[in-house]
């Protein structure tokens, strides 16, 4: 993967970073999301936000090689730090890192977010978290995709603060629209998935006394609403 040919995880997410947008890519490695949506005269701006040096000297490279410096602005900065005001951005991608963590840098950097922005968000796992919090700070779910590589599932999360909405416990489980489309490679996901909470179920059956109640519980439900949802 380069800026010229992204992951097909990263194209899924360029293509709901909307045409024009003034991008901030929080968590950019080696900034290849924004230059290539740049080079594809896409967007009008970025900001590639690191809190590592590694990946910051890499992303610093990359957009100094495609002569964008004057168009990519890359800053070492924790989370949202990375956005100042004069900015003006529209749009804010983080991606590659557990639900909880994307969560967590949305939470601390509240006060840099305007509200206007469209959050474009492709969690490692840990999607009913993040979701949770979406919904809780006014934010809905505009679009939801489920995609396979490298052997892994991922999933993308677009998300608008445009007025308050409600999901059900399965809906911050599953995904909202995931729930209506169920795309073959959202059922395909949740098959294995329950292959592998009904093995670890198993095994908790013969070390009962080892695991608490609340969490076989906790599985149990899980596993209740996949098998409904796979019917």
């Amino acid at each position: 993967m380069n800026e010229q040919t992204l992951s097909r995880r990263l194209e899924r997410v360029a293509a709901h970073v909307p045409a024009g947008a003034r991008l901030a890519d929080i968590g950019s490695d080696h900034a290849y999301l924004p230059v290539a949506l740049m080079k594809r005269g896409i967007i009008e701006s970025a900001v590639a936000g690191e809190v590592a040096r590694t990946p910051f000297h890499a992303a610093e490279r990359t957009v100094r090689e495609n002569d964008l410096g004057p168009r990519i602005t890359v800053r070492l900065a924790d989370g949202l730090a990375a956005i100042e005001p004069e900015d003006g951005i529209t749009a804010i991608s983080l991606c590659g890192m557990g639900g909880e963590k994307i969560r967590d840098i949305l939470d601390s950097g509240k006060a840099r977010l305007s509200g206007a922005e469209r959050l474009v968000l492709q969690p490692n796992g840990g999607e009913q978290p993040l979701r949770q919090w979406l919904m809780d700070n006014g934010y809905r779910i505009l679009c939801e995709e489920v995609l396979r590589e490298n052997r892994f599932d991922y999933e993308i999360i677009v998300a608008e603060r445009i007025g308050p909405v409600t999901y059900t416990a399965e809906e911050l489980y599953f995904g909202p629209l995931q729930l209506q489309q169920r795309s073959q490679a959202f059922v395909t996901k949740w098959q294995r998935r329950l292959r592998l909470k009904q093995r670890t179920l198993a095994s908790f059956a013969k070390a009962r006394h080892a695991v608490p109640e609340e969490k076989v519980q906790e599985l149990a439900q899980e596993a209740r609403w996949i098998t409904e949802l796979l019917a």
